[in-house]
């Protein structure tokens, strides 16, 4: 047995690290606190950014309470008090069956965020999927995090995927564990939250940004030390600084429509990795997928930040996992705030929940030592759940009783 598939834990915990979580734990027992502590320390501008979706929120809203819905019926006899949550994905050992979620510009929540969500996903060993539009860049992503990092794409045609498989190129000599496709982008959407907050094309920061940083302690100091949000990945390509103007700007010209299957057949070709799709809501396009060879299919409705009127990803799951669970790894994200919540996405057929939205509240209302906290209070949570429901494992878990009364059948 190698060190990829053996059997993980996180690192022992000294008596200060327990004493810091301990304290942490009782000023934040769950992410909602958390999402209020955010809101609370961050600039509103960065909190609109972090917290915001498409349209009203709804999609976000139902994303919540689909999950809020799936209900887990517990079974007696066998006590397994707190059983272990490690999981392997795609021939590697993971601490636990959920990662970090890609994320678009997580620096304009709080400077600096990307290495933080890197160095907390190699510390505590789980996925840490970077985003093609992140401050890091890939080489730098891949020092911080070679035990856990992946690599997700948008689409780039023009010149034949000049800059798609250059994006690859990298991500492969860089030792990127696993690949990720987005296809549920097929059009650029205007977030209300973020235009209200003056995050528009072309940018120019405002007074009431200037004050909200300068009134924000954590995120002046943050500001300070790591500057304006530049975006490492694509500065080769956009030229300029790489900053925000540079990268919509780019964007807009050259990441236009969604994955075809022939372009993902075409990155299957060059891609010899576990390579996954991100974005999948119908078991037949989960299905077309896996027979182009694609190794993971990861249910999402993009958390609810594209467009509203999709159903959770969470109701969309079970039909997708029967469709195609026995040929790939199914993932899900849209929605997950807490270790329960993992549970339930496993339960239902994952073997692997994302979150993102609670990574940046951790960030808005933690600073740099957030996203730590909020994978060990999330593993916490997910320990008692497992225990609460009779699962010794993870794999358990799909042996329970479920209620799920949004569940899509098609």
């Amino acid at each position: 047995m190698d060190d990829r598939t053996k059997a993980y834990t996180l690192p022992a915990a000294g008596p200060a690290d327990k004493a810091r979580f301990a304290a942490l734990r009782r000023r934040f027992p769950t992410l909602a606190r958390v999402r209020r502590g955010a809101e609370r320390r961050s600039p509103s501008f960065a909190y609109e950014y972090m917290d915001g979706g498409a349209g009203t929120d709804k999609g976000i809203a139902r994303n919540w309470s689909a999950l809020d819905a799936v209900e887990l019926v517990p079974r007696y006899g066998v006590m397994p008090g707190l059983p272990p949550v490690d999981t392997e994905l795609f021939g590697r050992r993971y601490a636990a069956p959920f990662g970090i979620a890609p994320m678009g510009g997580p620096s304009i929540a709080f400077p600096g965020a990307d290495r933080a969500l890197a160095m907390a996903g190699q510390r505590a060993r789980v996925p840490y999927c970077l985003s093609t539009v992140a401050g890091l860049a890939i080489e730098e992503a891949a020092e911080l995090a070679p035990d856990v990092f992946w690599f997700q794409l948008y689409r780039f045609a023009n010149e034949d995927h000049k800059v798609g498989f250059d994006l690859v190129r990298r991500a492969d000599a860089a030792g990127a564990h696993v690949l990720v496709l987005t296809l549920d982008v097929p059009v650029r959407t205007a977030r209300s939250r973020e235009v209200a907050a003056g995050i528009v094309y072309p940018f120019r920061p405002t007074l009431s940004m200037a004050m909200g940083i300068l009134t924000s302690p954590a995120y002046l100091a943050a500001f300070a030390k790591h500057g304006f949000t530049r975006f490492a990945c694509m500065k080769p390509y956009v030229g300029g600084t790489g900053g925000v103007n540079d990268v919509a700007r780019y964007m807009e010209n050259e990441s236009r429509g969604a994955f075809t299957w022939e372009e993902v057949a075409r990155y299957r070709d060059r891609w010899k990795r576990p390579l996954v799709v991100k974005g999948i809501l119908h078991p037949a396009d989960a299905e077309k997928a896996v027979a182009l060879g694609v190794d993971g299919i990861q249910v999402s409705n993009h958390g609810g930040r594209q467009i509203e009127a999709l159903p959770a990803a969470i109701d969309t799951l079970p039909a997708i996992a029967a469709a195609v669970g026995r040929r790939a790894t199914i993932l899900m994200d849209s929605g997950v705030r807490s270790g329960t919540d993992v549970v339930r996405a496993v339960a239902l057929g994952a073997q692997a929940a994302f979150a993102g939205k609670a990574f940046l509240w951790s960030l808005g209302a933690l600073g740099a030592e957030g996203p730590g906290f909020t994978i060990d209070l999330m593993i916490e949570e997910m320990r008692s759940a497992f225990g609460q429901i009779g699962a010794r494992k993870p794999d358990d878990a799909r042996s329970v009783v479920i209620r799920h009364p949004g569940a899509l059948h098609f």
